[in-house]
Parts: structure tokens; C-alpha cells; sequence
């Protein structure tokens, strides 16, 4: 019960803060998104410090990481010229070559670690960023909506899963989590999704119910991706910052997969 109390105030805060900073203005979620970023970098390099076989350089990641992202989000807000992005290209070559320097034993397993943080931490949180601001004037704006979706999944996918859950999903990843929790999620967040494109953003039932279909099952594959690491690593959280739920990967593990996917289907619903 004092879990449950600890998380539920942690968990207010963290929607308040998330939520507020995208209504305020796409240059306070900028601000607040880039904080977890910056954070969630780190979180991840860090859980190869004691590795016997990763020896990856948390620094030069978390600054290389840092400067795509700046550079990312100083195009969208139209502060640097699109051209400016094919710096990233040579960037994550001279990457690559920092570990003729280091002389570790397993340079390709660090490069791709190195590699990878980058692009899972630092590619959905830009594109965060900028679908914000292209969407930012909706009466919900896609990523508000985006949030609401996926935490709709968590939740009912919980309570639904301890009601009458009783098959597991995926065991020997995540054992507590249930078929029937899993089906439960996805039905309460279609309806939140026909809710919000019929009476909020209306005329946009298709869109939002769209959206729910894209965004529950990525939403639990990324708890699931989050899982196996954290398992394979024998770890129980990937941090310690947000009290009751463990650190910023705990907690954005389902957006940092289904991000993407989102993102490209409001692109393509909002060119076509």
C-alpha cells in the first residue's frame, strides 16, 4: 500500500510536469524534455558501469548525444537551417573512431551500445519535440493525446491484469504481465481514442482510434524491451530518481518505442 501511495504521488507529479510543459508552450516542453533526455542518457550508460564486457565511454556518448539533440531541436524551432543535420552523419564516424584510442577488449559490442543509447534516448524524445511543434495548436495537441494513450494502456492494463488476469504474456521476460491485462489496456485505450476524436478534436475519430491501435501494442512492446534489458542485466530499475518508479527509463519505456511509430503515422495522416 505505501508503494502504491508513493507511486501514485510520484506519478502526479511526473503527468503534471509533462503535461503542463507541452500546454505552456512548445519551448517549455523543449526545456522539461530536454532535462529527461540529458538524464535518461546517462541512466542508460550508466547501467554498464560494472559490466565485465561493455566498457563503453559514458561521456563521449552523453555528449555526442547531446549535440545531435541540440542540433535536432535547433532546426525544428528553425534556429539552425535544415543543411545543418548532415553534420550528424561524420559525427557518428568519428564516434566509431574513439575507440582506437581506449584499447578495450570488445570494440564492436562498445560501439554499438555507444551507438544504440543514442538513437533509442535521443531520436524519440526529438521526436517528441517537434511533432509538438508541428501539432502544438490542436485542441489536444498529438503528443498530450499521444501520453494520454499510452498511460490509458498502463493503467487498465494493470488493474484489468490483477482483476482477472490469469495467462502470462511473456514469462520469461515479464512474468506478472497477463494476456487479459494486455487485452484490457488495448480496449480502454481504443475507447479513450474514439473519445478524444469524437468529442475533444472532433471529426478525428479515425485519427485518435488509429492512434490507440498503433500505440497500445508498441506501448507494451517497449515495456517488455525495457524488461529484457533490465534482466539481462540483473538489475530490478534502471534508476532511482522517481521514488516508486525507478528512473527515466522505467518510466518512458513505453514512449521511447512508440514514439516513433506515432510520429510516423501523424505525419502521414497530416500530409495526406
Amino acid at each position: 500500500m505505501n508503494n502504491l501511495v508513493q507511486r501514485t504521488i510520484t506519478g502526479a507529479i511526473f503527468a503534471f510536469v509533462v503535461l503542463g510543459s507541452i500546454l505552456w508552450s512548445p519551448y517549455a516542453q523543449a526545456t522539461v524534455f530536454s532535462i529527461f533526455m540529458v538524464l535518461g542518457l546517462i541512466e542508460f550508460y550508466n547501467l554498464f558501469r560494472e559490466h565485465p564486457v561493455v566498457q563503453v565511454s559514458r561521456e563521449i556518448g552523453v555528449f555526442i548525444g547531446i549535440f545531435i539533440f541540440v542540433l535536432l531541436v535547433g532546426v525544428s524551432f528553425e534556429l539552425f537551417k535544415p543543411i545543418s543535420i548532415v553534420v550528424i552523419f561524420p559525427l557518428f564516424f568519428t564516434l566509431i573512431l574513439e575507440e582506437l584510442w581506449r584499447k578495450k577488449e570488445n570494440p564492436l559490442i562498445n560501439i554499438s551500445v555507444l551507438v544504440f543509447g543514442i538513437i533509442y534516448i535521443v531520436a524519440p524524445f526529438y521526436l517528441t519535440i517537434d511533432l509538438n511543434v508541428r501539432t502544438a495548436d490542436n485542441a489536444i495537441p498529438h503528443v498530450i493525446g499521444m501520453y494520454l494513450l499510452m498511460w490509458t494502456n498502463d493503467t487498465f492494463a494493470y488493474f484489468t491484469g490483477r482483476l482477472v488476469g490469469r495467462t502470462p504474456l511473456f514469462p520469461r521476460i515479464s512474468p506478472k504481465k497477463t494476456w487479459e491485462g494486455t487485452i484490457g489496456g488495448i480496449l480502454f485505450t481504443i475507447l479513450l481514442g474514439f473519445i478524444i476524436g469524437a468529442y475533444i478534436n472532433r471529426g478525428e475519430e479515425l485519427f485518435w482510434v488509429i492512434s490507440a491501435i498503433i500505440i497500445a501494442p508498441c506501448a507494451i512492446f517497449g515495456d517488455l524491451l525495457e524488461s529484457l534489458f533490465k534482466r539481462s542485466l540483473n538489475i530490478k530499475d534502471s534508476g532511482t530518481i522517481l521514488p516508486g518508479h525507478g528512473g527515466i527509463l522505467d518510466r518512458f519505456d513505453a514512449a521511447l518505442f512508440g514514439i516513433p511509430f506515432f510520429y510516423c503515422w501523424s505525419m502521414f495522416y497530416e500530409y495526406f
